[in-house]
């Protein structure tokens, strides 16, 4: 059988229950995708449970919690020219992995695809489907859908090279609406980010939300202004942030987890080009939540 040239890369932690139905999804399509599994410090018997079930499923045990950034150490272990992401509680349409490989092998400067992303055993769009089909940037002549700079990671496909030339995930922010970044990296750098909803995921979340997740994506959100936008809109959304704090107890952790990491931030400061703060802008100007 002709090798898929998308690998799938998953990282999880103590979520061996949920990881089991995504890796029995994975392994019976079409494609049959090489797949690593980036397990992030487990001590729920993951890794037993990989060895004893999914034999033909490599697994890089990480000694400790790498948050997003296991995603990357799993796209360095592949040597597949796309990689596709999936979460221990996500997996890919039949036939979606093999249209995404077309759509890179056509389209030389994409660097990564938001797909169209089903949840649950309804099958009901997600939210950000919508979202990111009516980006305002448009589309371009050498890319396949609409341009945008957001994504669901574990319903996106990248191209190898484009992602570690971007650097993947960014350790400031470790886990948690960590895509927007990506997204700015490779823009900045010259690959296209675009929707194609013809590529399918499926995402099945746990019915409650993960404890303390609003804060965290709040906080990242903050951080990756510091790190990529203007100093001014990184500055107005901070008082935005603090003044919210005063009586909103997720804006308070979420300044308190910013504020630790600010000086790191700092350091790894590296501004968008013209031409992608411009987009960025674009979609702030869309989103009425936007502050700058």
């Amino acid at each position: 059988m002709q090798r898929s040239p998308v690998g799938v890369v998953i990282a999880t932690r103590d979520r061996s229950a949920s990881l089991a139905v995504t890796l029995r999804h994975l392994r019976a399509l079409p494609e049959r995708p090489e797949t690593v599994v980036v397990d992030n410090a487990s001590t729920d018997g993951t890794r037993a449970m990989l060895a004893r079930d999914f034999p033909e499923v490599r697994v890089l045990a990480l000694p400790a919690n790498r948050g997003a950034l296991a995603r990357t150490d799993g796209v360095r272990a592949l040597t597949t020219p796309y990689v596709a992401f999936s979460d221990d509680d996500s997996w890919w349409a039949p036939g979606a992995l093999a249209r995404a490989a077309r759509l890179f092998d056509e389209h030389p400067r994409l660097g990564l695809l938001a797909a169209h992303t089903l949840v649950g055993p309804e099958q009901e769009p997600d939210p950000l489907d919508k979202v990111l089909a009516d980006s305002p940037l448009g589309t371009a002549t050498d890319l396949p859908g609409t341009q945008v700079l957001g994504f669901l990671a574990c319903a996106s496909v990248t191209r190898r090279t484009a992602y570690l030339d971007a650097g993947g995930f960014h350790p400031v922010l470790f886990f948690g609406g960590e895509e927007t970044l990506l997204a700015y990296d490779l823009a900045a750098r010259g690959w296209g980010v675009t929707h194609c909803p013809e590529v399918t995921a499926h995402h099945h979340p746990a019915p409650a939300p993960r404890t303390g997740r609003p804060a965290v994506q709040r906080r990242n959100e903050l951080l990756t202004a510091w790190l990529r936008r203007p100093l001014p809109l990184a500055l107005a959304r901070t008082r935005c942030l603090a003044a919210e704090a005063r009586r909103d107890p997720h804006a308070r952790a979420a300044l308190r987890g910013a504020l630790a990491r600010l000086p790191a931030a700092l350091r790894a400061r590296s501004p968008l080009p013209p031409h992608v703060e411009n987009a960025a802008r674009l979609l702030d100007g869309a989103r009425p939540e936007a502050r700058a």
